[in-house]
């Protein structure tokens, strides 16, 4: 395989004051393993993009080699699986096997072929768009957030389906997922892009060391700038009063008849303290300027707070034999479990038992239960973060005054998550999905709540903004019911064993 090279590259949207990307250049191998990692916003699946050559662009992108992109847009969902797929990859009826080659390595059975895509679980939808996309060896393969949606296990099938792939650049979040797959790392920060030679892990040591040397040095500017602009406001004083000691020599001398008086020595001497006043001003303010211009934007992981209201009930929550159904059909078996103040247990499970099914049945939605009970006090306030935000729109200041929040408080919490200004006057409607995650996100972390119920928070959530959540939920120790599919969040946050829930037998 060959390099792909780019040069120069610059780009930004209309309206963006800055670019997105500033002279840019890399080169990529094309057997690399490339791990795309960078906070939401700062343009991961605008580079793809720019690779496939969807925007216009300055600079020079080269390559010999041709690209494909995860998730493929499907223009008839309700055609045939394999009809979806041999469209996609461009194979013949007689190269069908080379699909389903690649759909046994995924865990997908041939039956499947023959059912309508649009009926397929997100999970199997993605492992099919993987497989029809790895059919051809000679593309180079472009693909982003390949887990949302998967579950544990699914994502374990397609960390070692791609372990045996090169040739790939991946978007994902999962941190456990990315260090298995990747063995380069291209990071997007707020002032630099970098590539490192290793995993995930590689590029967390490094992140951490480098946040920290700035760090210092950002404490030494800010000290440094402090002192100069104490210094200039000093000379400003300076200034002031040798313009104020010329004025009364002049107005002294005006009212003497006959005193020879010299008009060009008139203030001679106030006047070079204020000329030397003005010069020593100007360098003071340029030397604040400079060290301004030093300071970085750290992609730190700031603390984040929560409206967290311990409740006074002990049991907040219990569960007994609950089975929900959909389409008349039950999804699991019986599920029994006691959520009490302060623990924050996690519901799993593969895709399709039910999880999301349950947690709305428990919010009220009782027609979705098939078995079972459940108790909740009618005086336990929930925060619900819901997986499906896709729909959001209108502003932000809108979305503030439809949940009661205040909206300076929801601006001061998107800020900390890494929320660029410029997306504040947008419509939530053009914001990335990552950008809408954070927008639900920090809606949740606002209301007042004894209780957050929230279905798989991280998904498109960047990794910076997962440590944010997971540090903030080890501080506060809220009471929460939580389903997600990120190892390395669950075991850190889970007080008690992930409640399991399995198929009907």
């Amino acid at each position: 395989m060959g390099t792909i090279q780019i040069k120069n590259l610059s780009f930004r949207y209309d309206g963006m004051v800055s670019n997105l990307f500033n002279s840019f250049n890399l080169n990529i191998d094309e057997s690399w393993k490339l791990g795309l990692i960078g906070r939401n916003g700062r343009g991961k699946t605008t580079f793809l993009k720019l690779l496939l050559g969807k925007y216009a662009y300055h600079g020079e992108i080269q390559s010999s080699v041709r690209f494909n992109y995860f998730p493929q847009p499907i223009q008839n969902p309700d055609a045939t699986v394999a009809t979806v797929l041999t469209t996609i990859s461009g194979l013949s009826t007689f190269e069908i096997w080379r699909l389903q080659l690649e759909m046994d390595k995924l865990g997908l059975a041939d039956e499947l072929l023959v059912r309508r895509f649009s009926t397929l679980s997100p999970g199997e939808q993605t492992k099919a768009l993987l497989a029809a996309m790895f059919t051809d060896d000679t593309t180079f393969q472009l693909i982003d957030e390949p887990t949302n949606h998967l579950d544990i296990a699914g994502r374990q099938i397609v960390a070692e389906y791609l372990k045996s792939k090169q040739g790939f650049i991946v978007v994902s979040h999962d941190r456990y997922f990315i260090d298995q797959v990747i063995d380069h790392v291209l990071s997007i920060d707020r002032a630099k892009i970098q590539l490192f030679d290793g995993n995930y892990e590689t590029w967390q040591r490094e992140f951490d060391r480098e946040n920290l040397t700035e760090q210092h040095e950002k404490t030494h500017l800010q000290t440094e700038i402090k002192r100069l602009r104490i210094n200039a406001d000093q000379v400003k004083r300076w200034a002031g009063q040798a313009e104020g000691k010329k004025s009364k020599q002049s107005k002294a001398y005006r009212g003497q008849k006959n005193a020879n008086l010299d008009k060009g020595f008139l203030g001679h001497k106030a006047a070079k303290v204020m000329k030397r006043s003005k010069s020593t001003l100007r360098r003071t303010e340029k030397a604040i300027d400079d060290k301004k211009s030093l300071l970085k934007n750290i992609d730190e992981a700031v603390l984040l707070t929560l409206n967290y209201q311990p409740p006074y009930q002990n049991h907040l929550l219990m569960v007994s034999g609950l089975q929900v159904k959909r389409n008349q059909r039950v999804l699991n078996a019986p599920v029994t479990f006691d959520l009490t103040r302060g623990q924050r247990l996690v519901l799993a499970g593969p895709n399709g038992l039910g999880k999301t099914t349950l947690i709305k049945a428990l919010l009220g939605e009782r027609q979705l239960i098939a078995n079972g009970s459940f108790s909740l006090s009618k005086t336990v306030k929930i925060s619900y973060l819901t997986q499906n935000f896709e729909a959001l729109t209108g502003s932000l200041a809108d979305y503030a005054g439809h949940y009661g929040i205040v909206l300076s408080k929801l601006l001061n919490v998107l800020k900390k998550l890494g929320f660029e200004r410029s997306a504040f006057t947008e419509n939530l409607a053009d914001l990335s999905m990552g950008q809408k995650r954070k927008v639900s996100l920090a809606r949740s972390l606002c209301e007042p709540a004894n209780l957050y119920i929230w279905d798989e928070p991280l998904n498109y959530l960047d990794v910076i903004t997962r440590r944010q959540v997971q540090q903030l939920i080890l501080a506060v120790q809220p009471t929460m019911l939580i389903i997600d599919h990120d190892r390395v969040f669950v075991k850190a946050v889970a007080t008690q064993p992930v409640i399991r829930l399995k198929k009907l037998s």
